[in-house]
Formats: C-alpha cells, sequence, structure tokens
C-alpha cells in the first residue's frame, strides 16, 4: 500500500491522461462521424441540410451528455496541476499518519461544476436553435450573435472577476492550503470550489464554441489550449489578455460585416 501511495502521482496522473485520451477519442469519432455522415449520434439528432426546426425537449438530454463529454476533454488537462497537487499533499499528510482522501472525490467535486455548466450549455444550445439562431450543423447563424459573444468573452478577459478566478486556478499549493477541509465531504468540497473558481474563469470562453461549431474539434483544442496557457504558464495572464484584444476585434469585425 505505501509503495503505491508513493508513485500516487504516476497513478493520478495516468488515470488523467487515459479519462483525456478517451473522451478526445470519442469527440474526435462523434465529429467525423457527423461531418462525413451528417448524423450526430452523441447527441442523436440528424445535422445535415438547411434544417432549422426546433428540437424536442427530449433532445435535451443527449445535448447535456455531449457537453458534458466536451468538458471532461477540454478541462481535465488544465486541471491536472491542481489534481496532481492534491494527491502530493494527500501523500504528505499519509506519511505523517494524518488522514488520507483518495483524489477522486476532488476530481468528482471539480467535475460535477462542468456537470452543471454542461446541463445550462445543453439548454442555451437548444433554445438558440429553436430560435434559428444556431444552425443544424451547430455554429451561429447571426453575426449579431457571434459578434456579441466574441466581444463579450474579449472583454471578460480584462475584468476583475477573470482575474481572480484565474489567480486561484493558477497556485494550485496555495488553494489548498488556505483552503483544506478534512475528510472526503471535504475533498469533494474543495473540488467543487475549484470547479467553481474555474468555471467562473472559463466560462465566456467556452460559449464562443457557438460561434464557430460546437462540434468543431479544432475549434475545441483551439480553447482548450488557451484555457492550459492561461493557467499553466508563466506568461498566461497576459497571453490571456492579448487574446481578449483579438477575439474582441474580430467580433466587431464580425458584426460590422454582418451588418454592411
Amino acid at each position: 500500500m505505501e509503495s503505491v501511495l508513493k508513485r500516487d502521482r504516476v497513478v493520478v496522473l495516468g488515470g488523467l491522461v487515459a479519462i483525456t485520451a478517451v473522451a478526445w477519442g470519442y469527440l474526435a469519432y462523434e465529429a467525423r462521424e457527423m461531418y462525413q455522415t451528417g448524423v450526430c449520434h452523441c447527441a442523436g439528432m440528424q445535422m445535415s441540410g438547411p434544417d432549422t426546426r426546433p428540437w424536442s425537449a427530449g433532445q435535451l438530454l443527449p445535448l447535456f451528455l455531449m457537453w458534458a463529454e466536451m468538458m471532461v476533454a477540454m478541462m481535465i488537462p488544465s486541471a491536472a496541476p491542481m489534481i496532481l497537487t492534491f494527491a502530493f499533499v494527500n501523500r504528505q499528510r499519509r506519511e505523517r499518519e494524518q488522514p488520507y482522501v483518495p483524489t477522486a472525490f476532488f476530481l468528482a467535486g471539480y467535475l460535477f461544476i462542468w456537470t452543471i455548466f454542461s446541463a445550462m450549455a445543453a439548454f442555451a444550445q437548444w433554445a438558440l436553435h429553436s430560435t434559428s439562431l444556431l444552425s443544424s450543423k451547430m455554429v451561429s447563424t447571426s453575426p449579431v450573435l457571434g459578434g456579441v459573444l466574441l466581444i463579450a468573452a474579449g472583454v471578460f478577459q480584462w475584468t476583475p472577476l477573470k482575474n481572480t478566478c484565474l489567480r486561484h486556478c493558477r497556485s494550485p499549493l496555495d488553494f489548498l492550503m488556505t483552503g483544506w477541509r478534512e475528510g472526503a465531504v471535504g475533498a469533494l468540497w474543495m473540488g467543487l470550489s475549484h470547479g467553481a473558481y474555474c468555471a467562473g474563469c472559463c466560462w465566456f470562453l467556452m460559449a464562443l464554441l457557438f460561434v464557430a461549431g460546437v462540434m468543431n474539434v479544432l475549434w475545441i483544442a483551439v480553447i482548450a489550449l488557451l484555457v492550459l496557457v492561461e493557467k499553466a504558464l508563466p506568461a498566461g495572464p497576459i497571453l490571456g489578455r492579448w487574446t481578449g484584444v483579438l477575439l474582441t476585434t474580430w467580433g466587431v469585425w464580425v458584426l460590422f460585416k454582418g451588418v454592411v
């Protein structure tokens, strides 16, 4: 048991890599099937043609599952430093004969926040499609919607809320040392707390999936990479602000092009 605990970093990292690889693999498979056959199997819907008829309420569940899978693929890599730090702190506590909590409790709390976000995003997509603002290919049909989302995401990159949430996400050890809670419930609560900061930091970027396509794997990868860079690299916050300038400029151009 002790030898396994001392290899916890490798064990936890291997588990995170495996989960992420499966999620990305399935996401790529579904995207390829959708663009080749016109059918989104994960959402259980026909995606071919210009059909923008309202989806039924029964399609909210498959939409939710699609978003939940995407959030796992996109967010676990950027959360890995925090999760690995939690595992490290736990190992140190176990070596000092203090209570030990499986890292899975922390991960469960983190993913629960993104599960809630997935439900909200699925409803937003369902509503946008029902009002013909989103095509059957899950892409915005309105330059106003696309431009506003881009400008809002760009401006958000410079807000105090973004900076506060990002600061917590970039300081795993400080976050755990100042907010440590004992037991399985405490680990779950810490995961929920970190997930909330993470969602507060990234939710506007996730809304950009409506601009270039919810199942556009390249666009998904770009956003996931930006989130990772913001959280992991020393120059992440600076790059995030410059990305905000780029997004705002792009949004203005989209709006101008749609009006003239």
